[in-house]
């Protein structure tokens, strides 16, 4: 059964399906790193869009991350997203989003991150997300570990037909 997509988040219709590609992360304590990602975007007609997030070694194939979300519009060019991952994080976003012809922008900043005891100090992360037709890129910049807001990860990704 084909569900409509609710109209409070019919702005984030061009980010429905999923996303492939490649990426690659640095950040002072560790070793720089490259790897292969996977994102979906669905909806079930509630007034979110779901949000999947995996990535795997290019060379193994063997798992590196995940996340899990839900991305919300709850006024005029404003965006919320809730995200978890399985390192003990759960994040909360909020922030812009932007139409500039045919890309579309979304630019947030963490305003609530929890955590674990077992989980790594985070205290600050943003994220930016560019579509343009069928390609999205990425940026990720974190503030962690006694470190000061910097940048962390990036991606290239293509729609998957």
């Amino acid at each position: 059964m084909d569900v409509a997509l609710h109209p409070d988040v019919s702005w984030l219709a061009a980010l429905i399906g999923t996303w492939e590609g490649t990426g690659t992360g640095e950040y002072p304590t560790i070793d720089g790193f490259s790897y292969l990602e996977s994102i979906t975007f669905g909806h079930v007609g509630k007034p979110f869009v779901t949000y999947a997030q995996r990535t795997r070694h290019p060379e193994t194939g063997l798992p590196m991350h995940a996340e899990m979300g839900y991305w919300r519009i709850p006024g005029p060019g404003a965006i919320e997203i809730v995200m978890a991952q399985p390192t003990g994080l759960a994040e909360i976003y909020e922030g812009a989003m932007v139409l500039d012809g045919p890309t579309m922008v979304v630019d947030v900043r963490s305003t609530s991150i929890g955590a674990t005891t077992s989980a790594k100090e985070v205290t600050i992360t943003e994220r930016t997300f560019s579509v343009s037709g069928d390609e999205m890129q990425y940026t990720f910049r974190m503030a962690a570990v006694g470190q000061p807001l910097q940048h962390h990860l990036s991606a290239r990704l293509q729609r998957v037909a």
